[in-house]
């Protein structure tokens, strides 16, 4: 792979493995569901809507030149949406393992050896966001992790 091809790669970390052609990049890998740890931040007190979970994922994007931008995601997710029945904590993190790995598809492969990886990682969170609520109606992907998420201890990162 040349040069250029090889700046063109933007990595994240331990969960893309790669990046190829020359039309752009190509996202391999991916976010595990064990990667959002949701803690229960609102309990839901009642039958019908309400709670509140939030996960903390923090994607550090990379080049090849050495460049590394961490990109924090604080996911939050509700318990129970309108017309349904609460949600198991399994299937949100499925959710929004699958959310996040389609944003990074379509975000990361248009990306360019010039493009900011802040403004990259801008562009990912917000496509996220659109992802996540159109899947968990009322979710929301912030810039910065809820307090209670912080004190988890994350998993180890696999190269």
């Amino acid at each position: 792979m040349d040069a250029t091809k090889r700046a063109v790669c933007l990595g994240l970390a331990w969960l893309l493995t790669g990046c190829a052609t020359g039309t752009g990049t190509v996202v391999e890998g991916s976010l595990q569901p064990r990667h959002f740890r949701f803690v229960t931040v609102v309990e839901q007190t009642e039958p019908g809507p309400g709670g509140w979970r939030e996960a903390c994922v923090h994607v550090p994007l990379r080049r090849d030149t050495g460049e590394v931008f961490k990109c924090t995601l604080g996911a939050g997710v509700p318990v129970q949406v309108t017309g349904s029945e609460p949600m198991p904590v399994e299937l949100a993190q499925r959710i929004s393992a699958n959310c996040a790995n389609l944003a990074a598809q379509t975000v990361f492969s248009s990306t360019t050896p010039v493009t900011a990886l802040g403004l990259a990682c801008e562009e990912f969170r917000a496509t996220f966001t659109t992802a996540l609520d159109g899947a968990i109606f009322g979710s929301r992907v912030r810039q910065t992790c809820h307090p209670a998420t912080l004190s988890l201890k994350s998993e180890p990162r696999k190269p």
